[in-house]
């Protein structure tokens, strides 16, 4: 299974955002420095996030985001579903035409296999990854001097 950039950038977002003190905005821009992700890329994921309800998007001069949930309380495998649109492993997963599908045992096997990849996603929150905030703000630090 490979996520897409969407998801990796989505999840470093709220990774980002969950290392932060809770009431700290955080911005496109200094998330984007301490990747070294375009600007551009992370405004449609934030955006997108925002409308999620999983982050706060404030406009304005003092403006910027932070998590709308304790990290706790954000499901990795419920992002992950949110964020990715393509979950057919193989061609027959959407019907497609394969002259096997009658009889394959590949299909079953497949969709178990990603059953199994949810189910050990879905048993873990954003505070799962970033059970020590402070070590990742210093590393996010040191990161962009």
């Amino acid at each position: 299974m490979r996520l897409t950039n969407y998801t990796d950038y989505s999840l470093r977002v709220l990774i980002y955002l969950a290392s932060q003190e809770p009431s700290k905005l955080s911005n496109i821009k200094e998330i984007a420095e301490v990747y070294g992700i375009s600007k551009n890329h992370l405004m449609k994921v934030t955006h997108d996030l925002g409308k999620m309800g999983v982050i706060e998007t404030i406009r304005g001069r003092n403006g910027g985001i932070k998590l709308a949930h304790p990290p706790n309380e954000i499901n990795i495998g419920s992002i992950v579903r949110k964020t990715e649109d393509d979950f057919k492993v193989v061609e027959c997963f959407d019907g497609g035409a394969c002259i096997l599908t009658p009889i394959c045992g590949l299909k079953h096997m497949l969709h178990k296999a990603l059953s199994a990849y949810f189910e050990v996603l879905d048993g873990y929150t954003l505070a799962d990854i970033v059970h020590n905030p402070l070590v990742y703000r210093q590393l996010f630090e040191t990161g962009t001097k």
